[in-house]
């Protein structure tokens, strides 16, 4: 394979700006080379340090290579209900979440949302996401079946539901578990997808649908499991009322739900036992700010839940979220924390958009940074994108302004390129 030579300012973390000093956090090199051989990395560092052989593509000074984004979490099939307005989390549900969701009955219908939102997803430099499918098994293998046709680096779950929802989007749990161990069987380690054992929460998660569940857990253990938790006071209250016996994690704890692979969507009133607890069992949270402002959630609580030594990866959380942009959600969890007295470093912000999020999803040892021996999975940003962002990033005093100018200002218009093991998935 030809070796292939980008030159460009590069940026990545190599490590937890949180966990250690910011300043050894990170990799910048101002006039760098990014060498890409047979889908994976070859090499990085200064120009003047580049192999002697390769295809050299020069990109200009004014572009910036950066690794892609990770969102540990959205429903793919609430797309096309983004910005719908009103209601808290279950009114919102039960207002729009539901009709919109049995729409994906229908294979057609389900295939037209599958290609714009990959469409969304790789022009905003999304590189790789935890997905929710709906309760259909049609739909959800379409879902894969478009990430594999793009090279995308997709997790995705059929919906388990058989409570507390309209009778259309109900199932058996026996069915569930079936489909679900068909799909399972059919895609998960194949190429870069992975499956996600996904209840969609325990408030529509009767016992025998969480057995099952959890059974299927045991027979694929590295499978993952995506789920939401403590989302929002009043949901809260309801899984004590179902569950009277457990708090809301130890109900995914009983049932096999929770380790390293369990990703729990939220997570903002999680009380210190249940964030031992998923400390123990290495489970992950995905931070949502968009989505939590947008239905009035609440204010996650970041700090709190790293020092209990819980890994946090970034969701855009469609379609409460309104956007499919992770530098959005890098902008909302800047506020989010900002209105409780902390301020995050742009470091720390890319981190969770990067290789935090690639480390909440258990892959960091293969993307989430740009490091020899890693896969090729790279965005090319252009901070000439506006009028506006290009005379933020000529100004930039530092690395960090810089950065923080991106976060601020940027949206899918900085995404020039897009590339996943070194196919190229995306150019504007």
């Amino acid at each position: 394979m030809t070796v292939k030579l980008f030159r460009s300012r590069i940026f990545t973390p190599v490590s937890d700006p949180f966990a250690a000093d910011i300043a050894t956090s990170y990799r910048i090199f101002d006039d760098g080379f990014l060498a890409v051989e047979d889908g994976r990395i070859a090499g990085v560092g200064d120009w003047n340090d580049r192999p002697a052989v390769g295809e050299v593509i020069d990109l200009g000074r004014h572009k910036l290579i950066s690794p892609g984004f990770f969102d540990t979490h959205l429903h793919a099939p609430q797309l096309e209900m983004i910005g719908s307005y009103g209601g808290d989390l279950l009114q919102w549900l039960n207002r729009y979440t539901f009709p919109t969701e049995a729409k994906f009955a229908e294979r057609g219908h389900a295939e037209m949302v599958a290609r714009v939102f990959f469409d969304e997803l790789l022009r905003n430099g999304t590189l790789c996401a935890l997905i929710f499918s709906t309760i259909h098994f049609e739909a959800t293998d379409v879902f894969f079946a478009e990430a594999e046709r793009r090279g995308f680096r997709g997790i995705i779950g059929k919906n388990m539901m058989d409570r507390n929802a309209p009778e259309f989007l109900l199932e058996d749990p026996r069915t569930s578990y079936e489909q679900s161990r068909e799909l399972l069987r059919k895609w998960h380690n194949r190429g870069l997808l992975r499956y996600a054992i996904t209840p969609r929460f325990a408030p529509t998660s009767t016992p025998e649908l969480l057995r099952f569940a959890g059974d299927l857990k045991r027979e694929f253990p590295d499978a993952y499991v995506h789920t939401h938790i403590s989302e929002n006071r009043n949901e809260v209250l309801w899984v004590q009322q179902l569950f009277p016996e457990a708090e809301y994690a130890d109900v995914y704890d009983d049932y096999g739900l929770l380790d390293e692979k369990s990703v729990l969507a939220h997570g903002v009133y999680l009380s210190s036992e249940e964030l031992d607890l998923l400390s123990q069992r290495k489970s992950r949270i995905a931070h949502c700010p968009n989505s939590n402002l947008f239905l009035g959630s609440g204010l996650f609580p970041l700090f709190r839940t790293l020092k209990a030594g819980v890994i946090v990866g970034l969701g855009s959380d469609i379609g409460a979220g309104t956007t499919p942009s992770m530098l959005n959600a890098m902008a909302d969890a800047y506020k989010v924390q900002q209105v409780q007295g902390v301020s995050l470093s742009p470091f720390q912000l890319w981190y969770l958009a990067t290789l935090g999020g690639a480390r909440a999803l258990s892959l960091d040892h293969e993307t989430g940074s740009i490091e020899a021996g890693k896969s090729a999975d790279f965005l090319v940003l252009d901070l000439h994108a506006t009028p506006l962002i290009s005379m933020r990033s000529d100004r930039a005093s530092s690395l960090e302004d810089l950065l923080a100018g991106l976060i601020f200002m940027g949206d899918d218009r900085v995404v020039s390129e897009a590339w996943i093991a070194g196919r190229q998935v995306s150019k504007r």
